[in-house]
């Protein structure tokens, strides 16, 4: 691993130093950058180079094989959405001496937050590609350093193929798209290629910085899928002996026009350095937002990183808009369930800007799709809903609407959305069908047969309630917030009361009638015999023998697949404490070293990884969601030493196949990043390490911080609150926690302390009895330096 971090009034100023030169610029503004190297193992695996418009996937050798499902084979290359622009790009080095050889196979990785670089080598040549992606335009930059390591002058042909496959996007068929043939001509005047799809208006434009033909044969070719063409330019150079040669190629595509990609190609020509610099800006922003400093300098890596895989996961679409997508390659789309946790993260974050325009964008897909406050799971980068929505999305995503509110202040969100929060609470409660109080259908976990009363969907709905109170408070709704809160409290003591299972030491799985749940247990008796989990098995014969023993009617409780919902109560809080101190125990058994099991059932008994099918599936899965929520647990009731334990869990998988980003399933399955690792990441220690709850609509912030007791020093800078930026260190010392804490505005700060400590705020002792549990200090002003000896 190397890291190289430049503040950055130095960085842009040795940017500008290397971009007034030409040659190798982009490379070595990209090595100026942090970057972390890949592991050989997983060379043949998949890297992604991302901008909000336009990504690549492809493998880290450098080759571009076909990968994914949704879109059979096609959901790696170069995406601009909603269409595909190609299958990937190749170099082939010929030469008299040097015979041909294709860059498919590189040695070494590494990742950038803006790019990524591949190295190849043979005895001839060494060569690096770099690539990145502009922000906010449809194409790319392809990069190539040719080393020469003979002493004599080379004269080589370079063949760079182009696989065009211009497509279209995942559900196209449900807009009566159909898939065209692509053709290709050169056009000499631009020096480069011009390809379409014949039967739509998708265009791809790709050519050189050097003089350029055509090449009729074909190099580097791989068998691929769809109706696609290579097209391969050709270009002569000369190579001195030990020196280098760097050729540029440079891609854009349209879903528009021809004129749309050339005026883009244009641009990414002409202006490659700029465009370079000004990615690189908006990355240290998001680097100097909210920005952490720790010992543990591998834990401050993955949150930084974070951030970074963030904004890769941005796609902006003009004709249909612009969010955070869950997942790459094969989620790349819009998911109201996701960003119910992905826009909590982001706030806490610092990312802002993005959780509000990813709020306005499901919600604006919401009301076109449902109308009725129903939240859309799903839907296509063309705008095409798969899924209207599950009964968690709508709830958690009201929820994520108000803590949106708590961190910005932004008055629309109560003023523009309140509606869609009432809209949403009536269609909810509306499919309470036997009028309990519990919604009936299918939840987070996806598992055939479960849906009835879900544990997930009752405790984001308490927690709906609670914000749609908040909501109708600021609104001037007296009388609704009364009737929120009501229904919120009973729901509370209701998930402590009826579905909390003492001999399962658990809350519920799900709620339902002796009958379903007997089918449901068969079920789940199948996929533990089907991936060979013994112990789960026994463990499911001896709860099918209670549920056929028992008498009970109606609906009740039970624990069948220890799902990672079950912990849901205690990510959100409303656990009772004496319940949630046994719970967090019963949910240390369902981990292994890389964190929770989605599936309490599908764990492997020696507790090794689990075990990973030649399909695509959730079954035997780890993922960082369920360890994140598990951090958030403990945390929130107080162990913040066993809530680092499961974020030192998600380290393990940070960087494990894809360097400086996590795979959705852990360690290295599923999606290569994965949006709600934000959540997963950023709640644990922004709102619970170092305590920070925003009040930003009332200009107040509380800070309740609470430490891993291995954290010495620590101090997150630049926090954004608002239109404030507080900053809190802390320094352990001789027995003291001292605490520095600053901010922008004059807005109040509540800090709070447990109540057997002594207290000195700015050199003045606090002289006060304390009776309650805690101290809750009031100040103003931007700047206070406590000392809490406890």
């Amino acid at each position: 691993m190397k890291t190289k971090l430049f503040p950055t009034f130095i960085l842009l100023t040795v940017l500008l130093m290397a971009c007034s030169k030409n040659g190798d610029s982009i490379l070595g503004v990209m090595e100026l950058q942090e970057g972390i190297e890949g592991k050989d193992e997983y060379l043949s695996s998949s890297f992604v180079t991302a901008g909000d418009r336009t990504y690549v996937v492809g493998h880290q050798n450098g080759s571009f094989p076909d990968q994914g499902w949704h879109v059979q084979g096609e959901m790696g290359g170069i995406w601009s959405h909603p269409i595909k622009l190609m299958d990937g790009y190749s170099l082939n080095i010929s030469s008299e001496k040097t015979g041909s050889w294709c860059l498919d196979s590189a040695f070494h990785f590494t990742n950038y937050p803006v790019g990524n670089s591949h190295l190849f080598k043979n005895q001839y040549f060494k060569v690096t590609r770099t690539q990145f992606v502009p922000e906010k335009l449809e194409g790319l930059v392809v990069v190539f350093e040719i080393q020469n390591r003979t002493s004599e002058q080379l004269d080589v042909d370079l063949n760079f193929t182009g696989m065009v496959d211009l497509s279209p996007v995942w559900l196209a068929e449900e807009l009566n798209i159909t898939d065209g043939l692509d053709s290709g001509v050169f056009d000499h005047k631009s020096n480069a290629y011009i390809a379409r799809d014949v039967a739509n208006p998708w265009f791809v434009v790709f050519g050189s910085d050097q003089n350029t033909s055509t090449s009729q044969a074909g190099y580097c070719t791989i068998d691929r899928r769809g109706n696609g063409k290579d097209l391969t330019l050709l270009t002569k150079v000369k190579v001195g002996g030990n020196e280098s040669r760097t050729v540029k190629y440079f891609i854009s595509g349209s879903s528009q026009s021809e004129q749309n990609a050339r005026e883009t190609y244009d641009l990414i020509y002409k202006n490659h350095f700029q465009l370079l610099r000004e990615k690189i800006e908006l990355y240290e922003k998001v680097n100097e937002t909210n920005q952490l400093t720790i010992n543990d300098k591998n834990l401050e890596q993955m949150f930084r990183w974070t951030k970074y895989n963030s904004q890769w996961l941005v796609r902006d679409v003009p004709e249909i808009g612009r969010g955070l997508s869950a997942g790459i390659p094969d989620y790349p789309w819009w998911f109201g369930t996701d960003n119910g946790y992905t826009i909590q993260g982001l706030l806490a974050a610092g990312m802002h800007k993005e959780a509000l325009a990813t709020i306005d964008l499901i919600l604006k897909l919401s009301r076109q799709e449902n109308g009725n406050g129903r939240i859309v799971h799903e839907v296509s980068t063309n705008g095409v809903v798969f899924n209207p929505g599950n009964l968690n999305t709508t709830p958690n995503f009201i929820y994520a609407l108000w803590k949106a509110y708590e961190w910005t202040g932004e008055s629309k969100l109560a003023e523009d959305y309140f509606d869609d929060v009432k809209k949403g609470i009536e269609w909810i409660e509306s499919v309470d069908i036997n009028g309990n109080g519990y919604p009936d259908g299918a939840g987070m976990m996806e598992i055939h047969g479960l849906e009835s009363e879900m544990i997930d969907v009752v405790v984001y709905l308490t927690k709906a309630y609670q914000a749609a109170a908040n909501f109708a408070i600021v609104m001037g709704e007296n009388e609704l917030h009364k009737t929120y809160s009501n229904k919120a409290s009973k729901l509370r003591e209701q998930i402590n009361s009826q579905w909390w299972v003492p001999e399962s030491n658990s809350y519920a799985d799900f709620r339902s009638t002796k009958k379903e749940a007997q089918e449901l247990v068969e079920a789940a008796s199948v996929r533990a015999d089907t991936i060979n989990k013994p112990w789960s098995v026994e463990e499911l014969i001896q709860t099918r023998k209670k549920i056929d023993k028992s008498d009970d009617t109606g609906i009740n409780s039970y624990v069948v697949h220890h799902n990672w919902v079950v912990n849901t109560p205690l990510e959100m809080g409303l656990a009772d404490v004496d319940k949630a101190k046994i719970a967090l125990e019963t949910a240390k058994k369902y981990t292994n070293r890389f964190g929770m099991f989605v599936t309490g059932i599908d764990r492997d008994e020696n507790q090794i990884e689990a075990q990973k099918w030649k399909a695509f599936s959730y079954v035997g899965a780890v993922m960082t969601l369920p360890t994140g929520v598990q951090a958030i647990a403990e945390a929130k009731y107080g162990n913040p030493d066993a809530s680092l334990e499961y974020l030192d869990m998600l380290k393990e998988s940070f960087g494990f196949a894809l360097p400086g980003s996590m795979y959705e399933v852990s360690p290295d399955f599923g999606m290569i990043t994965q949006a709600w690792n934000i959540y997963a990441v950023a709640i644990p220690i922004v709102n619970h390490f170092f305590g920070i709850y925003p009040m930003a609509h009332k200009k107040r912030v509380v800070i309740t911080p609470n430490f891993p007791t291995s954290w010495e020093n620590a101090q997150i800078s630049n926090v954004k609150i608002g239109e404030n930026n507080l900053s809190v260190r802390l320094e352990r010392t001789d027995g003291k926690e001292i605490y520095l804490i600053e901010q922008t505005e004059d807005w109040t700060l509540t800090f709070e302390v447990s109540g057997n400590s002594k207290v000195v705020i700015n050199s003045q002792p606090l002289i006060k009895t304390v009776k309650e549990k805690i101290w809750s200090i009031n100040l103003t002003g931007n700047r206070h330096e406590i000392e809490v000896i406890r």
